[in-house]
């Protein structure tokens, strides 16, 4: 895709951190923005700066919500016209202790990072292969996606299916001959205060977290806006992997050794290769056939 303008962008969690550098980015490339965001003070201050620029709306939204994600979709196409360019980008950072994991824990994360974005990926997309427009969609995952890293296995587990998802969904649109790309946002360290706000709002978060506690994500959320990279590099990063079509977006290369590593771990718990052409002929028979197993 080479030319944004008077497209329509439709952005979750859209009004700060990654998204709102995404939004920013875009608007300056004349693309239309629908903002949505749990956080409604966080959308009015959006778009009061972004409409000075281009058009936009702006909706509050839960992403795990399926009907009401549904109606905010509808009201914004009828507002903007298609949305044909989709930023999966709300999510949630966690840290739990293994000891302490429970069912309301992996609903919350899961429900907002991956279930948020099969929800925009399944209201918005067939809209976009039946209009036969192209597009283009961008899921946010991390680092953590490709590697464990400390970002704890709640998170993890989301940010890797996001991970699988982005690609495999890639390579059908491409064999469709859709002219829809997909691809997968994979940030480091970036300057947002996500840290306190997921915290702040997982379950049982007004009994666990002491003012103490409190102090130290704001302290951990001070280092990343001093440290991180800004949110509108990041907007720059997105709106170039958009134009070039890539299929992964890095924001820095903190997880190279860990991708290495990781790589070279698979390869070695691999079977030894098999000296039977039969054998090797069935297993690429399998892979170009979708790799569909009973095992699987």
């Amino acid at each position: 895709m080479k030319d944004l303008s008077g497209r329509t962008a439709f952005i979750t969690g859209g009004a700060q951190g990654i998204g709102l550098g995404i939004a920013r980015r875009l608007a300056r490339a004349g693309v239309k923005l629908a903002l949505v965001d749990i956080d409604a003070a966080a959308l009015e201050k959006a778009r009061a700066e972004l409409e000075k620029i281009t058009e936009v709306v702006t909706h509050q939204l839960d992403v795990r919500d399926r009907d009401a994600f549904a109606k905010v979709a509808d009201a914004v196409e009828q507002r903007l016209g298609p949305v044909s360019l989709l930023f999966n980008n709300a999510g949630v950072a966690s840290g739990v202790h293994v000891s302490k994991m429970n069912y309301a824990m992996w609903d919350w994360v899961l429900g907002v990072n991956l279930q948020g974005v099969v929800n925009g990926i399944q209201t918005f997309l067939p809209r976009m292969i039946e209009r036969g427009a192209g597009g283009h969609l961008v899921n946010t995952s991390s680092g953590a996606g490709l590697a464990p890293t400390t970002a704890g296995f709640l998170y993890t587990t989301s940010k890797y299916a996001v991970v699988g998802l982005s690609e495999s969904l890639r390579n059908e649109l491409q064999a469709a001959g859709t002219g829809i790309g997909v691809s997968v946002l994979c940030p480091g360290p970036v300057a947002t205060g996500i840290v306190s706000r997921s915290l702040m709002g997982r379950p049982g978060a007004s009994e666990e977290i002491n003012p103490q506690a409190q102090a130290r994500l704001k302290e951990l959320d001070n280092h990343l806006l001093e440290h991180g990279v800004p949110i509108d590099a990041v907007g720059e990063m997105v709106l170039n992997g958009i134009l070039e079509d890539r299929p992964y977006i890095f924001t820095d290369r903190l997880v190279e050794d860990l991708v290495t590593e990781r790589t070279r771990n698979i390869l070695a718990c691999l079977p030894a290769r098999s000296d039977n052409s039969d054998e090797a002929a069935r297993s690429k028979a399998l892979l170009a056939g979708g790799g569909a197993s009973s095992s699987g």
